[in-house]
Protein backbone atom coordinates (compact mmCIF):
# COMPACT_ATOMS: atom_id res chain seq x y z
CA UNK A 1 0.00 0.00 0.00
CA UNK A 2 1.21 3.61 -1.00
CA UNK A 3 1.94 6.14 1.85
CA UNK A 4 -0.65 8.16 0.02
CA UNK A 5 -3.15 5.32 0.92
CA UNK A 6 -1.81 4.41 4.35
CA UNK A 7 -2.40 8.37 5.57
CA UNK A 8 -5.89 8.12 3.93
CA UNK A 9 -7.26 5.05 5.68
CA UNK A 10 -5.65 6.06 8.75
CA UNK A 11 -7.02 9.67 8.65
CA UNK A 12 -10.49 7.79 7.99
CA UNK A 13 -10.66 5.90 10.21
CA UNK A 14 -9.15 8.63 13.13
CA UNK A 15 -12.07 11.16 11.44
CA UNK A 16 -15.32 8.27 11.93
CA UNK A 17 -14.04 7.21 15.60
CA UNK A 18 -13.38 10.90 16.73
CA UNK A 19 -16.56 11.99 15.08
CA UNK A 20 -18.86 9.49 15.39
CA UNK A 21 -17.54 9.40 19.89
CA UNK A 22 -18.69 12.39 19.95
CA UNK A 23 -22.14 12.04 18.49
CA UNK A 24 -22.69 9.10 19.86
CA UNK A 25 -22.77 10.52 23.87
CA UNK A 26 -20.72 11.81 25.96
CA UNK A 27 -19.38 8.68 27.32
CA UNK A 28 -17.91 7.86 24.17
CA UNK A 29 -16.38 11.17 23.75
CA UNK A 30 -15.32 10.72 27.52
CA UNK A 31 -14.11 7.00 26.63
CA UNK A 32 -11.78 8.07 23.26
CA UNK A 33 -10.49 11.40 24.65
CA UNK A 34 -9.32 9.73 28.03
CA UNK A 35 -7.42 6.92 25.97
CA UNK A 36 -6.24 9.04 23.51
CA UNK A 37 -4.36 11.56 25.63
CA UNK A 38 -2.89 9.02 27.72
CA UNK A 39 -1.36 7.32 24.54
CA UNK A 40 -0.34 11.04 24.09
CA UNK A 41 1.41 10.94 27.37
CA UNK A 42 2.73 7.52 27.16
CA UNK A 43 4.61 9.11 24.10
CA UNK A 44 5.76 12.11 25.51
CA UNK A 45 7.70 10.22 28.16
CA UNK A 46 9.08 7.78 25.04
CA UNK A 47 10.95 10.89 23.97
CA UNK A 48 13.12 10.20 26.51
CA UNK A 49 13.91 6.55 26.25
CA UNK A 50 17.30 7.34 24.50
CA UNK A 51 18.87 9.37 26.59
CA UNK A 52 20.65 7.69 29.90
CA UNK A 53 20.42 10.76 31.48
CA UNK A 54 16.75 11.59 31.44
CA UNK A 55 14.73 9.33 33.31
CA UNK A 56 10.72 10.59 34.05
CA UNK A 57 8.37 8.89 36.23
CA UNK A 58 6.42 7.23 33.04
CA UNK A 59 4.53 4.66 35.00
CA UNK A 60 3.85 7.51 38.03
CA UNK A 61 3.42 10.06 35.31
CA UNK A 62 0.93 8.11 33.85
CA UNK A 63 -0.93 7.21 36.84
CA UNK A 64 -1.51 10.91 37.41
CA UNK A 65 -2.15 11.50 33.80
CA UNK A 66 -5.14 9.22 34.65
CA UNK A 67 -6.52 10.50 37.27
CA UNK A 68 -6.58 14.52 36.47
CA UNK A 69 -8.27 12.99 32.96
CA UNK A 70 -10.64 10.77 34.97
CA UNK A 71 -11.38 13.33 37.41
CA UNK A 72 -12.07 16.33 34.76
CA UNK A 73 -14.43 14.18 32.59
CA UNK A 74 -16.41 12.96 35.93
CA UNK A 75 -16.67 16.92 36.93
CA UNK A 76 -17.86 17.71 33.48
CA UNK A 77 -20.47 14.53 33.17
CA UNK A 78 -21.43 15.83 36.77
CA UNK A 79 -20.77 12.64 38.38
CA UNK A 80 -18.52 14.23 41.13
CA UNK A 81 -17.84 17.85 42.90
CA UNK A 82 -14.97 19.54 41.59
CA UNK A 83 -13.39 19.56 44.86
CA UNK A 84 -12.18 15.90 44.08
CA UNK A 85 -9.81 17.46 41.40
CA UNK A 86 -8.15 19.49 43.96
CA UNK A 87 -6.73 15.77 44.89
CA UNK A 88 -4.41 15.88 42.29
CA UNK A 89 -2.27 18.67 43.91
CA UNK A 90 -1.08 16.71 47.34
CA UNK A 91 -0.41 13.52 44.32
CA UNK A 92 1.60 16.04 42.34
CA UNK A 93 3.97 16.64 45.78
CA UNK A 94 4.32 13.08 46.10
CA UNK A 95 5.29 12.54 42.72
CA UNK A 96 7.80 15.02 43.49
CA UNK A 97 8.75 13.36 46.83
CA UNK A 98 9.02 10.03 45.03
CA UNK A 99 12.02 10.99 43.22
CA UNK A 100 13.83 10.51 46.33
CA UNK A 101 13.42 6.99 46.03
CA UNK A 102 14.65 6.03 42.29
CA UNK A 103 18.62 6.87 42.96
CA UNK A 104 18.53 8.46 38.89
CA UNK A 105 20.59 11.38 37.89
CA UNK A 106 19.50 14.47 36.95
CA UNK A 107 16.20 14.09 39.35
CA UNK A 108 15.16 17.98 38.95
CA UNK A 109 15.05 16.82 35.04
CA UNK A 110 13.22 13.56 35.73
CA UNK A 111 10.35 15.60 37.86
CA UNK A 112 10.45 18.49 35.17
CA UNK A 113 9.51 16.74 32.47
CA UNK A 114 7.09 14.26 34.80
CA UNK A 115 5.22 17.16 34.78
CA UNK A 116 5.64 18.93 31.73
CA UNK A 117 3.77 15.99 30.22
CA UNK A 118 0.99 16.87 32.27
CA UNK A 119 1.15 20.34 31.52
CA UNK A 120 1.67 19.72 27.87
CA UNK A 121 -1.18 16.88 26.98
CA UNK A 122 -3.56 16.18 30.00
CA UNK A 123 -4.69 19.69 30.82
CA UNK A 124 -5.26 20.51 27.05
CA UNK A 125 -7.35 17.30 26.77
CA UNK A 126 -9.24 18.31 29.74
CA UNK A 127 -10.24 22.12 28.87
CA UNK A 128 -10.78 20.85 24.82
CA UNK A 129 -13.38 17.96 26.49
CA UNK A 130 -14.86 21.03 28.46
CA UNK A 131 -16.04 22.61 25.20
CA UNK A 132 -18.73 19.75 24.82
CA UNK A 133 -20.36 21.41 27.43
CA UNK A 134 -22.22 24.15 28.89
CA UNK A 135 -21.94 25.85 31.88
CA UNK A 136 -24.99 23.84 33.55
CA UNK A 137 -23.01 20.99 32.33
CA UNK A 138 -25.68 20.35 29.18
CA UNK A 139 -23.78 18.24 26.89
CA UNK A 140 -23.66 19.57 23.57
CA UNK A 141 -20.37 18.74 21.10
CA UNK A 142 -20.99 21.80 18.56
CA UNK A 143 -18.24 23.79 19.37
CA UNK A 144 -15.76 20.94 19.97
CA UNK A 145 -16.84 19.75 16.36
CA UNK A 146 -16.36 23.24 15.08
CA UNK A 147 -12.69 23.53 16.61
CA UNK A 148 -11.81 19.96 15.11
CA UNK A 149 -13.14 21.33 11.28
CA UNK A 150 -11.31 24.66 11.70
CA UNK A 151 -7.73 22.59 13.01
CA UNK A 152 -8.56 20.25 9.99
CA UNK A 153 -9.17 22.97 6.75
CA UNK A 154 -6.40 24.67 8.27
CA UNK A 155 -3.92 21.21 8.11
CA UNK A 156 -5.33 20.85 4.91
CA UNK A 157 -5.42 24.35 3.69
CA UNK A 158 -1.81 25.11 4.39
CA UNK A 159 -0.22 21.50 3.09
CA UNK A 160 -2.01 21.80 -0.36
CA UNK A 161 -1.02 25.36 -1.03
CA UNK A 162 2.47 24.63 0.65
CA UNK A 163 2.91 21.99 -2.01
CA UNK A 164 1.58 24.12 -4.90
CA UNK A 165 3.01 27.57 -4.06
CA UNK A 166 5.03 27.09 -0.92
CA UNK A 167 8.64 29.06 -1.82
CA UNK A 168 9.23 30.97 1.37
CA UNK A 169 10.45 29.15 4.78
CA UNK A 170 8.37 29.79 7.39
CA UNK A 171 10.82 28.21 10.35
CA UNK A 172 13.08 26.67 8.86
CA UNK A 173 15.45 25.68 11.73
CA UNK A 174 12.52 23.63 13.33
CA UNK A 175 9.91 22.43 10.16
CA UNK A 176 11.92 23.23 6.55
CA UNK A 177 8.91 22.16 5.01
CA UNK A 178 6.43 24.59 6.37
CA UNK A 179 5.91 27.73 4.07
CA UNK A 180 4.80 31.17 4.63
CA UNK A 181 2.52 30.75 1.60
CA UNK A 182 1.31 27.42 3.55
CA UNK A 183 0.54 29.33 6.66
CA UNK A 184 -1.66 32.09 5.11
CA UNK A 185 -3.32 29.39 2.96
CA UNK A 186 -4.06 27.29 5.99
CA UNK A 187 -5.24 30.38 7.17
CA UNK A 188 -7.46 31.49 5.01
CA UNK A 189 -9.03 27.58 4.88
CA UNK A 190 -9.31 27.89 8.73
CA UNK A 191 -11.45 31.28 8.67
CA UNK A 192 -13.50 30.02 6.07
CA UNK A 193 -14.64 26.92 8.13
CA UNK A 194 -14.84 29.40 10.87
CA UNK A 195 -18.19 30.98 8.44
CA UNK A 196 -19.06 27.66 7.57
CA UNK A 197 -19.47 26.85 11.38
CA UNK A 198 -21.78 29.59 12.11
CA UNK A 199 -23.99 28.53 9.20
CA UNK A 200 -23.61 25.28 10.78
CA UNK A 201 -24.01 25.73 14.77
CA UNK A 202 -25.37 29.30 14.76
CA UNK A 203 -26.21 29.36 18.78
CA UNK A 204 -22.46 31.01 18.95
CA UNK A 205 -22.44 34.02 17.04
CA UNK A 206 -20.52 34.99 13.64
CA UNK A 207 -18.02 37.22 15.55
CA UNK A 208 -17.04 34.49 17.75
CA UNK A 209 -17.05 31.82 15.48
CA UNK A 210 -14.26 34.09 13.35
CA UNK A 211 -12.78 34.47 16.71
CA UNK A 212 -12.32 31.35 17.25
CA UNK A 213 -11.38 30.38 14.34
CA UNK A 214 -8.65 32.66 14.53
CA UNK A 215 -7.05 31.37 17.93
CA UNK A 216 -7.27 27.80 16.69
CA UNK A 217 -5.34 28.58 13.05
CA UNK A 218 -2.76 30.52 15.26
CA UNK A 219 -2.00 27.97 18.27
CA UNK A 220 -2.94 25.37 16.52
CA UNK A 221 -0.04 26.36 13.96
CA UNK A 222 2.13 27.16 16.58
CA UNK A 223 1.67 23.64 19.06
CA UNK A 224 2.49 21.73 15.76
CA UNK A 225 5.62 24.13 15.31
CA UNK A 226 6.41 23.13 19.12
CA UNK A 227 5.56 19.66 19.18
CA UNK A 228 8.55 19.62 15.53
CA UNK A 229 10.61 21.32 18.38
CA UNK A 230 10.45 18.17 20.59
CA UNK A 231 11.17 16.08 18.29
CA UNK A 232 13.87 17.99 16.59
CA UNK A 233 15.64 18.91 19.91
CA UNK A 234 15.95 15.14 20.42
CA UNK A 235 16.45 13.88 17.21
CA UNK A 236 13.20 11.98 16.28
CA UNK A 237 11.31 12.19 13.16
CA UNK A 238 7.76 10.80 14.46
CA UNK A 239 6.71 10.65 18.24
CA UNK A 240 6.00 6.39 17.31
CA UNK A 241 4.72 4.69 14.14
CA UNK A 242 1.35 3.42 15.30
CA UNK A 243 -0.66 5.05 13.41
CA UNK A 244 0.43 4.33 9.97
CA UNK A 245 1.35 7.14 7.18
CA UNK A 246 0.91 9.54 9.87
CA UNK A 247 3.59 8.36 13.28
CA UNK A 248 2.19 8.68 16.15
CA UNK A 249 -1.29 10.13 18.55
CA UNK A 250 1.31 13.09 19.58
CA UNK A 251 2.03 14.10 15.66
CA UNK A 252 -2.18 13.70 15.38
CA UNK A 253 -3.38 15.87 17.61
CA UNK A 254 -0.69 18.34 18.61
CA UNK A 255 -2.50 20.82 16.77
CA UNK A 256 -5.03 21.40 19.76
CA UNK A 257 -2.36 21.42 22.46
CA UNK A 258 -1.92 25.31 22.86
CA UNK A 259 -5.17 26.29 20.61
CA UNK A 260 -7.38 24.17 23.39
CA UNK A 261 -6.85 26.34 26.32
CA UNK A 262 -6.70 29.46 24.35
CA UNK A 263 -10.21 28.65 22.94
CA UNK A 264 -11.19 27.61 26.74
CA UNK A 265 -10.05 30.89 27.64
CA UNK A 266 -11.63 33.02 25.67
CA UNK A 267 -15.35 30.88 25.55
CA UNK A 268 -14.75 30.74 29.38
CA UNK A 269 -14.60 34.88 29.23
CA UNK A 270 -16.98 35.20 26.58
CA UNK A 271 -19.42 32.77 28.31
CA UNK A 272 -20.03 30.53 25.19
Amino acid sequence: MSNFLKRLSTAVVYVVLLLGSLLYSPYSAAIFFGLVSLFCLKEFYAFFKHKEEVNPQQLNGLLLGLFFILAFIFWQLDLISFKFLLLGLPLMFLLIVAELYRDKTNPIINIAITLSGLLYIIIPFSLLFSLAFDTDFTYSPNLILGFFFVLWLNDTGAYLVGVKFGKNKLFPRISPNKSWEGSIGGAIFGLGMGYVNYILFPEISLTNWMVISAIIVLFGSLGDLVESLFKRSLNIKDSSNILPGHGGFLDRFDGIFIAAPMVFIYTYLMGI
